[in-house]
């Protein structure tokens, strides 16, 4: 049978898997197990079964992920993201729009010391959503606007998803920390400025707070100590030269762990309930890297990846045409596929025409993450609208969706800006080289 039918048999499969609701992962194991047994024969398709997740398990670079993700978990647990919102509250609720703002700055904020979009999503979900809509916020609004700060996760370092982008294409990970810095800042300012319009707009939607005093404003930054000093420690023990990335996520997640218990917001049920929720997402996590390594196997012994790489770099639209189509490529994906098993299946096909057209490999990490980000808060799937639906379930996820809007046409304005002018995320890794 024509190798390229069998790959195309193949996605079709793991799409069909899919709708029946299959895990991601498991649905693209099955699916590159069976499709490299065929082309190999059953022996060779077993033993790719036994060893790439054995391979991956017992990946040293790979262990990143879980300390962060832990990292993550002991933050939200002993109440950093609450301070976050807080501190904003007290600074901005005077204005109108001022806790939705103040929602923007603690997604940020959070980000910084969690590298999960969801997570981040979730923890916000549960602090900020309550006190907007006592405020009288309008619902939609209040969701979308979480649902687009979460996904700051996956772009300010540190970030689980450019870790494994650094780590399939053996780009440096200090690099795409750094490159993510601009971009991520830029979403922060972007997310405000939506909130100003709406804010102007439709003033209904965001009613005014009332004014804190000086003294509640300065005693709000008290506890955002331990945030800073999280995020000094393990970014500058990074850049300066202290500690490796994989170090600098085992040396956040105790210090993290640490400080917690010191403040007393951590106790036994506490780091419980975070190493349970770590090890789930993390599982998750690597249950999906397996299955994009079986798929990645698959498609290489079917000649795909060699010949859409061709396919694209011949096309007669250019450089910035390809990349282009590229995107589209990743609009549409991101409506039906989880971002991550999205970048492990495509970044392998897509990267090595994208360099060989002349883009930078680290500057394509960063548009490719901002890509796949629309994929988490548009219809239909969306994870961090369904997240965010679970926790707050009388919201309909129509609402949550419409209310993503305005936040996703400011995601593609920074998209387009990033686009045609690289330097925005390539200045500060160009600094630290």
């Amino acid at each position: 049978m024509d190798r390229d039918l069998v790959a195309l048999l193949g996605f079709v499969g793991m799409f069909g898997l899919m709708a029946l609701r299959v895990p991601i992962g498991v649905a693209m194991g099955i699916v590159g197990v069976a499709g490299f047994a065929a082309l190999s024969g059953l022996g060779p398709g077993l033993n790719l079964l036994a060893n790439v997740p054995l391979s991956v398990l017992t990946d040293y670079n790979l262990i990143v992920i879980p300390m962060f993700v832990l990292m993550g978990s002991f933050a939200s647990h002993s109440g950093m993201s609450a301070e976050l919102f807080a501190a904003g509250r007290a600074w901005l609720h005077h204005r109108r729009g001022g806790l939705a703002l103040a929602s923007v700055a603690a997604c940020g904020g959070f980000s910084a010391i969690n590298g999960s979009s969801v997570a981040t999503a979730a923890t916000m979900t549960q602090v900020a959503l309550p006190e907007m809509r006592r405020a009288g916020y309008d619902a939609g609004l209040s969701t979308g606007l979480i649902a687009a700060g979460g996904t700051l996760g996956i772009m300010i370092p540190p970030s689980v998803i450019l870790v494994l982008y650094g780590i399939m294409t053996e780009t440096d990970i200090t690099q795409l920390f750094a490159a993510g810095v601009v971009p991520g800042l830029m979403a922060i300012a972007f997310y405000s400025v939506v909130v100003a319009l709406i804010a102007r707009l439709r003033p209904e939607a965001m009613p005014r707070g009332e004014r804190h005093s000086w003294s509640e404003r300065l005693a709000s930054l008290r506890p955002l100590w331990a945030v800073i000093v999280l995020f000094l420690f393990v970014l500058g023990g990074i850049y300066g030269g202290l500690f490796t990335v994989q170090e600098a996520a085992g040396v956040g997640a105790t210090g993290t762990l640490l400080i917690g218990m010191l403040r007393g917001r951590l106790r036994w049920p506490q780091i419980k309930e975070s190493l349970i929720s770590a090890l789930r997402v993390s599982s998750a996590i690597m249950t999906i890297v397996m299955g994009a390594y079986l798929f990645g196997y698959f498609l290489t012994i079917t000649q795909f990846t060699q010949n859409a790489v061709d396919f694209l770099v011949n096309l007669p639209v250019g450089p910035y045409g390809v990349l282009a189509l590229v995107m589209v490529g990743y609009f549409v994906l991101g409506a039906v596929m989880d971002e991550l098993a999205m970048l492990l299946l495509t970044v392998p096909i897509v990267l090595p025409a994208m360099v060989h057209l002349g883009f930078d490999p680290v500057w394509f990490g960063v548009i490719v993450v901002m890509a796949v980000t629309f994929g988490m808060i548009c219809p239909p799937v969306g994870m961090n609208v369904f997240v965010i639906n679970s926790i707050a379930r009388d919201v309909p996820l129509w609402t949550i969706y419409r209310g993503t809007m305005p936040f996703i046409a400011a995601d593609v304005v920074r998209l387009f800006l990033l686009c045609a002018f690289p330097s925005l995320s390539l200045w500060l890794p160009s600094l630290i080289a």
